[in-house]
């Protein structure tokens, strides 16, 4: 059997690490969207006993172990105990090591696929439980929807507002962020944190003025001060008419945010010109 699935880029509206835990891994508390510029992942089932082979359009992209694709079919195979081999075709869009989730929401597809080639009848919740184990953000690209996403990721609550029109403009600068490295060098004792109360309080409302006005990336000043050309694509998005932009996860890609997709296209034309790897996206159907 053979099941195709959209793996949805995500953006951070919102990014905080209110804390660090005693065995290393952050508390987060955050805003995340999923938008239109995904993936095509394509799961199909075979007769080779428990093998799993990965292919990919992006010559970027690991096919073996490290993939993160590859290690959600191994982590559902041993969970449905199934020992049908599984192989995997990813038609890569969403750009690698963008602060995107792009493999998490590869991996999370190939899980909702098998969920579905199975008939396992995992819920997402469950589903999302077990991403985890893969990745922080594999839990929310198990939703793909607007949710506020708190605790080392496995907490996801789909906000049941609906959110306001929003047009993007995506940026990704030719930097590559380590976000280990990045998260080993964070200050918890100089981060200036955000105000989830008046970013929740615009969506319940749709607010989108609200909203734009109380968005936050607590790491940004971390990765700019590393990656300067980081706020140097920001403050082009904000003189090309973004009523908002700000950097997405841990970087380094920037989005600019607008409600006219007249004007989402005006910033897009100005930012094309200098970096290469800029998008035009809305929110994901």
């Amino acid at each position: 059997m053979e099941v195709l699935e959209q793996a949805y880029a995500k953006l951070n509206l919102t990014l905080d690490t209110p804390f660090i835990h005693s065995n290393g891994q952050q508390e987060w508390d955050m805003l995340m969207v999923a938008i239109d510029l995904a993936d095509t992942v394509t799961v199909k089932t075979t007769s080779q006993h428990s093998k799993i082979i990965v292919e990919s359009t992006s010559g970027l992209l690991p096919v073996n172990e490290r993939n993160l694709a590859y290690q959600a079919a191994e982590m559902m195979q041993k969970c449905a105990e199934q020992t049908e081999g599984i192989e995997i075709h990813i038609q890569k869009r969403i750009p690698i090591a963008a602060g995107l989730g792009g493999g998490s929401a590869d991996a999370a597809a190939v899980m909702r696929a098998l969920n579905r080639i199975w008939q396992l009848n995992y819920s997402e919740a469950y589903l999302a439980q077990l991403a985890l184990t893969i990745d922080a953000d594999a839990p929310f690209c198990i939703y793909s929807r607007p949710s506020r996403v708190m605790g080392r990721g496995e907490r996801v609550l789909p906000l049941e507002q609906k959110m306001p029109a929003l047009h993007f403009v995506i940026a990704k600068p030719d930097i590559s962020v380590s976000t280990p490295k990045l998260l080993r060098v964070v200050d918890y004792q100089t981060l200036q944190h955000g105000e989830m109360a008046k970013v929740m309080q615009a969506t319940q409302t749709s607010d989108y003025k609200g909203l734009v006005q109380s968005m936050y990336n607590v790491l940004e000043p971390v990765t700019a001060h590393q990656f300067p050309a980081i706020l140097r694509i920001k403050n082009k998005m904000l003189q090309f008419g973004a009523d908002g932009a700000q950097m997405s996860g841990t970087g380094p890609t920037v989005f600019g945010v607008t409600q006219k997709a007249s004007r989402a296209k005006h910033i897009y034309n100005g930012i094309k010109g200098f970096v290469s790897e800029t998008y035009l996206v809305g929110l994901a159907k």
